[in-house]
């Protein structure tokens, strides 16, 4: 059954997730086959440890792999790709605070856009393990290949076999740019952890803690440490830039 491992580790009265539309998936499913464009995303995961979701739009559903270090753009970095379980396609805008249980954390849509399988038959190439793909987003452009490194493919994105190398292909669009430090913000908010944090729950902002005590305030105590951390640090460099720079024009 479609979306059902996602749907077995989420809470929806207390997620702010979305648990999916089987109409509307059957129906996109549908319209897109063969080589059209479908929806992609990426989203930057604030939880007990940052990672990067990588997600591509396939049969309905949202294809994920968890990508620790983030995408890069040089073709001679491979990163590490975990395949996890389907998401919905609702979720492919999702942007907010997940309060607790499975995913508790900050999430930031950081990009977005459309992608294009290389390949005539995109179950035969996840079946095989090497997936090549075009894609057109805000940050996230060209040709990239999804190549899985052991074990056999698994609609549901379970097992102990399911890592995967994303990778850039050479053209136009690759280069030595660390994307995920020079393009950092959120494509929907425009915003860091932090923003997002405080539209999602301002009182953790009003209070400087966790609204709720226990394990769960404790976990959301060292992210928002985190956030701060990130956007510290992000002030502090455009900070020495900007002073660099008025001591080069004196």
């Amino acid at each position: 059954m479609p979306l059902e491992k996602y749907k077995e580790k989420r809470n929806f009265k207390e997620s702010p997730e979305p648990a999916g539309d089987t109409r509307l998936a059957a129906e996109r499913a549908r319209k897109i086959k063969g080589q059209k464009p479908r929806f992609f995303c990426v989203q930057k995961h604030l939880a007990s440890h940052l990672h990067y979701d990588f997600r591509l739009e396939h049969d309905g559903v949202l294809l994920s792999w968890a990508v620790p270090k983030g995408p890069s753009l040089d073709p001679k970095t491979k990163r590490l790709a975990m395949h996890v379980e389907d998401h919905p396609i609702e979720y492919g805008e999702f942007e907010g605070v997940i309060p607790s249980g499975y995913g508790a954390g900050i999430v930031m849509l950081w990009d977005k856009g459309t992608w294009l399988p290389e390949v005539e038959d995109v179950d035969a190439a996840l079946k095989k393990g090497d997936l090549k793909i075009t894609l057109n987003g805000y940050k996230l452009k060209g040709s990239w290949v999804l190549v899985r490194t052991k074990g056999a493919w698994s609609s549901r994105g379970g097992g102990a076999d399911r890592s995967w190398l994303l990778i850039k292909h050479k053209d136009d669009w690759a280069g030595d740019v660390d994307i995920t430090e020079f393009a950092p913000l959120s494509v929907k908010s425009k915003g860091d952890f932090a923003d997002i944090l405080a539209q999602d729950n301002p009182d953790i902002w009003r209070s400087n803690r966790p609204a709720k005590s226990g394990e769960t305030g404790a976990m959301f105590e060292k992210i928002i440490a985190r956030a701060l951390e990130m956007r510290d640090g992000k002030t502090t460099a455009t900070t020495k830039a900007t002073k660099t720079t008025r001591t080069t024009k004196r």
